[in-house]
């Protein structure tokens, strides 16, 4: 795992000044605080912070081949590295360490450009050719984004880096925030899509590969993988045992490391799961660790606790107590793109802890996603069932309720139904856009600074977030939402939540149930073995129930509870307020702002998420100095 700068140029022009790429690389060196080196090559340069995983000794990035003509280096894990060695090998290859990211550049000299196809793994890589005269660059994002890649084209040159905060320290970019991002991170919570926040900065998207050759004015980028796109009509013979075997084949393949490897505990499905398959597969004990916090009950530590003790696993805890306010900064450096979700927070306090007794842990992260598990897929599943049966006058009925209900934020659950009658009168894709929006286009709209308002005003972040929802082939609505998830929330929120939290601290996290062949295999599967009974997850439960005993498979879900309401009235107050008096009233109206602030205070309305933002905001914008100006 590690973090990387890179450029491509011109063969025989003059290459970045001396030390500008060590400066550059030196703003990752969280992401690999073991060692740094920069190599110069024929057609570019690349700059590579490393922690070692692999090969401790001899497996040092970057790579350089053929005395410079080719240099290629990768941040993440190729898990089916000995095979591919072996074939590689076998044709004539020579390596030179045991590193599993060698096979990179070489699958690149016999393969070309489709060379990633090859990799079962989380890879972010590149490689620099100037072994024809001329120089090519091919950069590949693994299929799922669990690793980034960012990327710039400046003077003729193509510029890459693991992190933007990279770029800009390198001088390639604007420290301009694009104001349809401000609108799309006020709408999601994050900022997805082919432009990265950063005016000039590209991201390249999952299972995607950019090439680009010199001359070229802008690179080509190719899409390479895609999730299935059409649900199969039944589920395969003896789904659970294959399933089974399947979860233990990607659970092994990432045991492999040379430095001390354990897993995420908590008490739910996912990561218990995990464990238990490390458990099947380990030699000696495996390494557990799990935390909790002050503000929940402990019932997910207690259950994390006696599976240790069945499972015979070393077993570390936590109790921990977030202060939202001391890390903030932390998060603003780590995080160089906003980022609201509030479980960044306990996710980086976990990340640490764990730091402290292994470098790699395997999570649980992707089985919601999969097999249906989030509560919002049983409402949308209930909600198209009830939509299709009250027919077009029911619709049109709620819709015209919806519209007329009181927006009871504060109020009992049951009570709330202002969202459920509006999404019952709505479009299907809309309805559950809404569900994975934490602000509606209008709020958002409303507390903009009027001009910045009517300037957007044919912005809207759904029409994107909806080609993926429209993709599929397929009436099957929840199919619908897992795949617009795989393509926008899985890989720029949660993913890149894991990433950034993780590797803030220098460990590697891997996700098993996101390996492609495990997603190929079962997010195709019919929505009658996702949800039943109003309750996602069906498939896998079933699976396990002869490896885990049901206080596991039939508990409530729980996730990191992050106490928005409590950090606002308490340590996060000043800190709110501050934010809604600091943020340029070129992009906001302060008025309105400070409406909100004030009525979440009294409790009138529920504005913790709009706060939040504003806090995540500000302090984005203070710790990289990001110009007052917004980007077109």
């Amino acid at each position: 795992m590690c973090g990387y700068i890179g450029v491509a140029f011109a063969v025989g022009s003059t290459p970045p000044e001396a030390g500008l790429l060590d400066r550059a690389r030196e703003t990752l060196s969280h992401r690999g605080p073991d060692d740094g080196r920069t190599v110069l090559g024929r057609g570019g340069a690349l700059a590579f912070r490393r922690l070692s995983i692999i090969d401790l000794e001899g497996g040092a990035q970057p790579f350089s081949l053929e005395d410079g003509a080719l240099i290629s280096c990768t941040n993440g894990e190729i898990y089916n590295h000995v095979e591919l060695r072996r074939g590689l090998e076998a044709r004539g290859t020579t390596f030179r360490s045991h590193s599993d990211c060698e096979v990179v550049p070489n699958l690149y000299r016999e393969r070309g450009a489709d060379f990633a196809s090859s990799l079962i793994g989380m890879f972010a890589s590149c490689v620099i050719d100037a072994s024809s005269g001329r120089t090519k660059a091919v950069l590949v994002r693994d299929r799922l984004g669990i690793k980034p890649m960012f990327w710039c084209v400046s003077d003729g040159r193509l510029w890459f880096a693991s992190e933007p905060k990279a770029l800009l320290a390198a001088g390639v970019g604007r420290r301009r925030l694009r104001a349809r991002s401000l609108v799309d991170f006020l709408c999601h919570g994050y900022v997805d899509g082919p432009e990265s926040a950063w005016d000039g900065i590209g991201r390249l998207e999952p299972g995607c590969r950019l090439e680009w050759e010199e001359g070229w004015d802008a690179p080509r980028i190719t899409r390479w993988w895609s999730p299935p796109t059409e649900p199969a009509d039944e589920a395969p013979e003896r789904l659970s045992e294959r399933l089974l075997e399947l979860f233990d084949t990607v659970v092994a393949d990432r045991m492999v490391a040379d430095v001390p490897l354990g897993a995420f505990l908590s008490g739910g499905v996912d990561s218990t799961a995990v464990v238990d398959a490390m458990v099947r597969r380990a030699k000696d004990p495996v390494i557990a660790c799990s935390v909790g916090f002050r503000e929940r009950s402990h019932d997910e530590l207690d259950l994390a606790r006696s599976t240790a003790k069945r499972l015979g696993l070393v077993h570390h805890t936590s109790v921990l107590e977030p202060e939202p306010a001391a890390q903030l900064d932390e998060l603003a450096w780590f995080f160089d793109e906003p980022h609201a979700d509030p479980s960044d927070v306990p996710t980086l306090l976990v990340s640490r802890a764990a730091r402290e007794h292994v470098t790699v842990a395997l999570s649980g992260d992707g089985g919601d996603e999969i097999f249906g598990g989030y509560r919002r897929y049983v409402h949308d599943v209930a909600e198209n069932r009830l939509r299709r049966s009250i027919g077009p006058l029911g619709r049109g009925l709620a819709g015209f309720a919806g519209g007329l209900y009181p927006k009871l934020d504060r109020a009992p659950r049951w009570l709330r139904g202002k969202t459920f009658l509006t999404n019952l009168g709505d479009d299907p894709a809309r309805a559950y856009h809404r569900s994975v929006s934490q602000l509606a286009l209008g709020d958002v709209h409303a507390v903009l600074a009027t001009d910045l308002a009517r300037e957007l005003v044919a912005h809207d972040p759904f029409e994107r977030w909806a080609t993926a929802y429209r993709r599929p082939n397929t009436d099957d609505t929840l199919f619908r939402a897992q795949f617009a998830d795989f393509a926008t929330q899985l890989p720029e929120q949660i993913l890149t939540k894991v990433d950034r939290a993780s590797m803030g601290v220098g460990l590697e996290v891997r996700v098993p149930i996101l390996d492609h062949r495990f997603v190929e295999a079962h997010l195709v599967l019919p929505a009658n073995h996702k949800v039943v009974s109003g309750r996602g997850k069906h498939a896998l439960r079933e699976a396990l129930r002869q490896r885990l005993p049901s206080e596991i498979l039939d508990g409530t879900k729980r996730g990191f509870d992050t106490p928005l309401r409590p950090w606002l009235a308490g340590p996060l107050a000043a800190t709110a307020r501050r934010a809604v008096n600091e943020l340029p009233e070129t992009w906001f109206d302060r008025r309105a702002l400070t409406t909100a602030l004030e009525d979440h205070v009294r409790g009138a309305r529920d504005h913790g998420r709009l706060l939040w933002s504003l806090i995540v905001l500000e302090h984005w914008r203070t710790r990289h100095a990001v110009e007052e100006s917004l980007a077109d």
